[in-house]
């Protein structure tokens, strides 16, 4: 497997760095890619999982879920860049694996198109229908009330090198 692209590690690199700042002092957990998401039923037994993962990011509310191999079960937002190699793994298998194992938020962040689309976890157990925002709009973190997500400044120099 190739390494990301440095648009993608830029994107991945930013969008941290602001979660992580908000979450100084806050009980929440970010995480960064390499890091192992393990979902499976609650009464799962650890060598019987195969559902992992390794999303760019992971927001982790519940510290009963971490342990040194990372998080078993579901965190409470994902977010995945977009490259075309994982496409399809992004918008098909894992928004699939996210909802089956009720992933509270999950975003999927388009360096082309400069887009970021966001699912949220609806009282029904499936994800509604995504809501858009382009990289010149704040996107809100749904898991919380007061945290919005800038890329508009990525979004200037993606332009600047077109």
């Amino acid at each position: 497997m190739t390494a990301p692209t440095r648009i993608h590690q830029e994107i991945v690199g930013e969008a941290f760095r602001q979660i992580a700042n908000y979450l100084v002092d806050k009980p929440c957990k970010v995480y960064v890619a390499p890091f192992d998401v393990r979902l499976a039923d609650a009464k799962a037994k650890a060598d019987t999982i195969t559902n992992v993962v390794q999303p760019d990011i992971a927001i982790i509310c519940d510290k009963e879920k971490l342990d040194d191999k990372g998080c078993l079960g579901s965190p409470d937002l994902i977010m995945e860049v977009v490259s075309p190699s994982s496409a399809a793994k992004d918008y098909i298998k894992k928004l699939n694996l996210y909802e089956k194992y009720s992933l509270r938020e999950y975003w999927i962040i388009h360096p082309v198109d400069k887009i970021v689309m966001v699912y949220q976890l609806e009282q029904t157990g499936k994800f509604s229908r995504s809501t858009i925002y382009p990289f010149e709009e704040t996107v809100p973190v749904g898991i919380f009330d007061d945290l919005t997500i800038s890329l508009e400044k990525l979004s200037r120099e993606l332009t600047a090198e077109q």
